[in-house]
């Protein structure tokens, strides 16, 4: 393959029992190169989408790892684990038999909103310079730091609730663990909880509708690993300054509020993603070069 050939987004379902590092060594073997990552871990059980940066695409997964996420999967009442999902070692049973469902609904609202979440141990989130599944492996548990995360929609339906199953959609910020969403309605009830059958849905608008196995992937084009941000595109002046990466007004670039943005060149193509520097002035964080 050309380089050009193996520049770009792959959107991935992926399958249940792989890790995500599994997903990208697949992936180096079907692309035909090394130089593939992916943003947004997903837990082995867990299935879905999995974004995966391929060639100079890889230098673009940084924006898409903010973006919000879509999830569903299944609460289940009364049982507690060390992983908070099925994954793990049972560590409390509770007789929630009582709980109704529109306790569980009510249970749940609280957890709607800006909220404090503690990361599970079993997550790559660092403490001390290492990482929490790494001293969780070794049997060891440390005082983990409340994080803020934003939950922007929660449903939770009965699937069974004889058996303390609940059907949990989750529209929520990056970060949100779903897993510690699931145990701590569960504890709200006055008992416990843990999250089993969970599945992404959507990393901003990459939905599960365009995933495809890593086996038979599609290559997009550099450009819409940033189509949730606004884009420009640019004459053959501005193209050539933005091509050597030079800092320049934003009314050069035309482009206002926040940034980032995404900089187009005549044939549609990712230059550059450009991003505030000063008042007034706009910086390359990323230039593709061509």
């Amino acid at each position: 393959m050309s380089r050009s050939s193996v520049d770009g987004l792959a959107v991935i379902d992926k399958e249940a029992g792989w890790t995500s590092h599994d997903v990208v060594a697949k992936a180096r073997g079907v692309f035909g190169t090394r130089k593939v990552g992916h943003a947004g871990t997903l837990d082995p059980d867990a299935t879905g989408v999995l974004i995966l940066g391929v060639g100079r695409a890889t230098r673009l997964l940084r924006f898409l790892t903010p973006l919000p996420k879509k999830y569903v999967g299944e609460l289940v009442l009364g049982t507690e684990t060390t992983t908070l999902d099925a994954a793990g070692e049972v560590t409390g049973v509770f007789d929630m038999s009582a709980v109704t469902p529109e306790q569980v609904a009510e249970a749940a609202s609280g957890f709607v909103g800006d909220i404090m979440q503690v990361p599970p141990m079993v997550s790559a989130v660092k403490v001390g310079g290492r990482r929490l599944h790494e001293l969780a492996r070794e049997g060891v548990e440390v005082e983990r730091e409340p994080r803020p995360v934003t939950v922007h929609e929660l449903k939770v339906g009965p699937v069974d609730p004889d058996a303390g199953t609940y059907r949990i959609e989750v529209s929520c910020s990056s970060g949100t663990y779903i897993r510690s969403l699931a145990a701590d309605i569960g504890t709200a009830l006055g008992g416990g909880g843990h999250l089993r059958a969970l599945r992404r849905l959507a990393i901003g608008s990459f939905s599960i509708d365009e995933a495809r196995p890593v086996t038979s992937p599609a290559l997009l084009p550099m450009a819409e690993a940033l189509r949730d941000y606004a884009a420009v595109s640019v004459d053959e002046s501005i193209e050539r300054r933005v091509g050597s990466g030079q800092v320049m007004a934003a009314e050069d670039l035309s482009v206002e509020n926040n940034g980032p943005w995404a900089v187009l060149g005549s044939q549609g193509q990712l230059l550059a993603v450009y991003e505030p520097h000063t008042p007034g002035l706009v910086k390359p964080a990323v230039v593709i070069p061509w």
